[in-house]
């Protein structure tokens, strides 16, 4: 018998299958849909109350960004992703993103630096009260925000895609103290850009990458 998934009801402010895209990401980021389970459209559309085309549909938009896998006749199954994998995308995440944001110390104007910082804020206050789908949507307007400064609007959708691909389950299993901490690095980061301290940014930025590789990986818990 197919796991049935605490999912909401859609409605038509956004089309369906925007919406039902966005309900599967918050479930893979909830840890609701996990890795090697396959999960099939009908199923899953009678938990939304819609047809199956708008959720075959989003699935399939999410297979394009290596959320999903299709398995011919059953549906589609929750990609997994090995220390190898995790560790090569971070690898990426670090070439682009460190140099990237680490030529913006004294370059960025400080009026865009100062634009991020309520988003960082909203970061904090997300990980704080453990609303983990506030916290990843803030925290990946934040990076794409700042990575645009760049000016570089290809470097930006490569970011996207890494990301994406390097989505992991069960965040809702990290200790809020550890989350916090993750987030308050936005910050730390600003104000070294602030101050046009690239050493500093170059350092940041990099720990970042690697503490979120490192507390993301391996959730407690089964």
């Amino acid at each position: 018998m197919e796991h049935r998934l605490d999912l909401p009801a859609v409605g038509e402010r956004q089309s369906l299958r925007e919406q039902v895209a966005h309900a599967l990401r918050a479930a893979l980021i909830t840890g609701e849909m996990r890795p090697g389970v396959v999960y099939s459209a009908p199923t899953l559309a009678q938990q939304f109350g819609v047809s199956a085309t708008p959720v075959r549909e989003a699935m399939l938009d999410l297979a394009k960004e290596g959320l999903v896998e299709a398995v011919r006749n059953k549906g589609f199954r929750v990609t997994e992703l090995s220390d190898r994998d995790l560790d090569e995308l971070t690898e990426l995440r670090r070439l682009i993103e460190v140099p990237t944001v680490t030529r913006l110390a004294g370059a960025a104007p400080a009026a865009d630096l100062e634009r991020l910082r309520p988003v960082a804020e909203e970061i904090v206050s997300a990980a704080e009260r453990a609303d983990l789908l506030a916290y990843v949507d803030a925290d990946l307007r934040f990076h794409v925000e700042l990575l645009s400064l760049s000016g570089n609007a290809h470097l930006v959708a490569v970011v996207k895609d890494l990301r994406n691909r390097a989505r992991l389950y069960g965040l809702s299993r990290l200790p809020v103290p550890t989350l916090t901490d993750s987030a308050r690095e936005h910050l730390a980061l600003l104000d070294a850009l602030e101050r046009g301290d690239p050493e500093a940014v170059g350092r940041i930025m990099g720990e970042h990458i690697q503490h979120v590789r490192g507390i993301w990986a391996h959730p407690a818990g089964p």
